[in-house]
């Protein structure tokens, strides 16, 4: 759907058409940005194209199979406390609400309470922002009992501060005994204590299932496999990605947030080592506080990884900002964007580009600093995947030593410690002693040093 933008003397909107039922108006209350603004968030958002924000807006709409009845941009030039939007905008919009029969109002911005109330009463729709709306897409998608734990709990976060709206039944519960008891708790009250309760609920289970997590973790720690994870805004192609180094079969669909449970697969390396790969959930701009907060447990695998490939939409008009919004998370996360040794960039759907284009985003990529490379990909195709490949096992390699040994053939319980410990790259029977070539995490190395008199492996 085109954009149109909704300002004083704009275009009228075109006709409703055929009535539907469940029809959504997306609305993009953009800032404008003032020369030589300090407002931090105001320059980062003038990064992201309007017209590529409000499609966004649309496509987080589409994601819940809303019908959206129009998409519209209102320029805001200052955020007025009551209901965010100026008071010729809101009634402008109500017109427009009422023309093409508007049931649900999503507002591409954050909405304080009151905003939100407000804005309903006066349009006499129903009013989600775009937290509201994120939470809704994960309460649909999340599969597994971490993920709906997780939506859960955030939904709940968002919610509590929301129940200022106009109730019906306000008046207060009578408590203690007979008549005698004074003025009990006021509806608002209860519901909020109601809240708090189920939030320490799933609190606790949360834990449990973090405790669970961190098991499961620390047996894949006792084998040697190391961690490489996926991350990247959503609809990057990461799951496609992942899907084609792993052989894995993870939905993959042009949509946002399409997958939100972490999958782990095993990615074979190209000479014959082993790894585990992690798809994660993907990023957005102005994620809100409670996603990040609620899904650390789940994201706990990228913090863990040894490798992180950050996935982007090469071809995407608002690549540069998307890149911003995934390093903003990351540092959330307490990960270091520029941690060359720890990240590898990679340009995903280069096949959407013509022979001229890809030679150009060639050029750019051969001029980057040799410690930030940027891998070009394509996940539908598979060009460019063997040099990913080949560029993981490197940054593995190098974060592990190559020892050689000889151990005694009778020696079970030290082969089988070394199996468990470390990755067995060659093992020769020679005279009744295995000689080996093991590569070992520096943390284990003075383990395999001593113990079994290794030695630094010499390449032939």
């Amino acid at each position: 759907m085109e954009p149109r933008n909704f300002d004083g003397d704009a275009d009228r909107p075109r006709s409703a058409g055929a009535t539907q039922t469940g029809r959504v108006l997306v609305i993009g209350p953009y800032l404008r940005v003032r020369a030589g603004s300090a407002d931090v968030q105001s320059v980062t958002h003038a990064l992201r194209d309007t017209d590529a924000r409000l499609d966004e807006a649309a496509g987080l709409a589409r994601a819940i199979d809303l019908v959206i009845a129009d998409a519209i941009i209102a320029p805001v030039s200052q955020i007025r406390p009551a209901t965010y939007i100026g008071k010729g905008k809101v009634e402008e919009i109500a017109g427009l609400i009422k023309t093409l029969e508007v049931e649900l109002v999503v507002m591409d911005c954050a909405l304080s309470p009151i905003q939100q109330r407000n804005l309903e009463k006066e349009w006499h729709a129903k009013v989600l922002d775009r937290t509201g709306l994120i939470l809704e897409i994960f309460g649909r998608r999340a599969k597994t009992r971490e993920g709906s734990l997780q939506v859960e709990l955030a939904h709940l976060n968002y919610q509590r501060s929301r129940l200022v709206r106009s109730w019906t039944h306000l008046e207060r519960q009578r408590g203690g005994f007979g008549f005698m008891g004074g003025p009990g708790e006021t509806q608002i009250e209860a519901d909020r204590r109601l809240i708090q309760e189920r939030i320490s609920k799933l609190e606790s289970e949360l834990k449990k299932v973090q405790a669970t997590r961190r098991l499961h973790r620390a047996g894949r720690q006792r084998v040697p496999y190391r961690v490489v994870a996926l991350v990247g805004y959503t609809n990057a192609g990461k799951s496609t990605l992942f899907n084609r180094l792993t052989r894995a079969d993870v939905q993959a669909a042009d949509m946002l947030f399409a997958t939100l449970d972490p999958t782990l697969r095993a990615l074979n390396l190209p000479h014959g080592g082993k790894a585990m790969l992690s798809d994660t959930v993907g990023f957005i701009s102005n994620l809100p506080t409670q996603l990040v907060a609620a899904f650390r447990a789940t994201l706990e695998e990228v913090l863990e990884a040894d490798v992180i490939l950050h996935v982007r939409d090469i071809s995407h008009e608002d690549a540069e900002a998307q890149q911003s919004d995934v390093d903003a998370v990351l540092r959330q996360l307490g990960i270091n964007p520029d941690d060359s040794g720890r990240i590898i960039e990679v340009w995903n759907k280069i096949d959407r580009f013509d022979p001229e284009q890809r030679e150009e985003l060639l050029n750019i990529a051969a001029r980057r600093p040799e410690d930030h490379p940027a891998m070009l990909v394509s996940a539908v195709s598979g060009e460019g995947v063997d040099a990913l490949l080949a560029a993981i096992e490197q940054r593995l390699a190098a974060k592990r030593t190559t020892l050689d040994l000889s151990i005694d053939a009778a020696d079970g319980a030290g082969i089988s410690w070394l199996h468990r410990n470390a990755e067995v790259l060659s093992k020769e029977l020679h005279d009744g002693r295995f000689d080996m070539t093991v590569r070992v995490d520096e943390t284990k190395r003075d383990i395999v040093v001593n113990r079994f008199d290794a030695v630094p492996h010499l390449p032939a």
